[in-house]
């Protein structure tokens, strides 16, 4: 039986009429941020703050699309819902909201390293100390949208309970910032676009055959 916070999550699904102005300005500033990496890029060779970038926003795009099938599949919850208010709701747990703040996430952790990366944070290279840190950080946001009902938890493993807040470290956060230091390790460019077509290619495929060719809603 689907949840009732599920029920909500899906009125206005992917529904044009509940966007809001607030939307403009904050496309314009994920704009400006990648343009100006771009220009930065342009100068200096260096486009890991973009694929830095473009890695994180790909793999919450993954997740929102595995946790939109398992609501499909178990037709009573995904991990998490939005059902709260929201100038557009994209998928049962996505926003236009947290769309943004992934589209830029992956370029604050990248712009948080010092040149070369090369630092050591408390014995941790710095790469892992922020991604250890902005994981940690994320996770309590989530909490705190938890308890405001603004995302809602239905399974009892993925919950404030000392096993659940670590399994959302894990599956929620921490492996978007592992794929970014993986990206952005890579030695040539061609690897890093190849990495990065695998992950928006499997997921688009993923969302064509459930939303396109299933007819699945989530």
């Amino acid at each position: 039986m689907v949840t009732p916070a599920s029920q909500r999550a899906l009125q206005g699904l992917r529904d044009l009429n509940t966007l809001e102005w607030y939307v403009i300005p904050l496309l314009a500033i994920v704009f400006y941020i990648y343009t100006n990496e771009i220009r930065k890029a342009r100068s200096s060779g260096d486009w890991n703050a973009v694929f830095a970038g473009l890695t994180v926003f790909g793999m919450d795009f993954f997740n929102e699309t595995w946790n939109g099938w398992v609501f499909h599949l178990t037709q009573r919850s995904a991990f998490w819902t939005t059902p709260g208010e929201t100038a557009l709701r994209t998928m049962i747990g996505w926003n236009i909201e947290i769309m943004f703040m992934f589209a830029i996430s992956g370029i604050i952790f990248y712009n948080t390293l010092s040149e070369g990366g090369k630092l050591r944070i408390l014995g941790i290279p710095e790469k892992w100390f922020w991604a250890i840190g902005y994981s940690v950080f994320c996770v309590f946001v989530e909490c705190l949208l938890n308890m405001g009902d603004l995302l809602v938890w239905e399974y009892g493993f993925w919950n404030l309970s000392f096993k659940g807040v670590w399994l959302i470290f894990l599956c929620g956060y921490f492996h978007f910032y592992v794929a970014a230091i993986l990206v952005i390790g890579m030695k040539t460019i061609k690897s890093k676009v190849t990495t990065l077509c695998v992950i928006y290619g499997i997921t688009v495929i993923a969302n064509i055959l459930g939303l396109g060719v299933f007819g699945w809603v989530y």
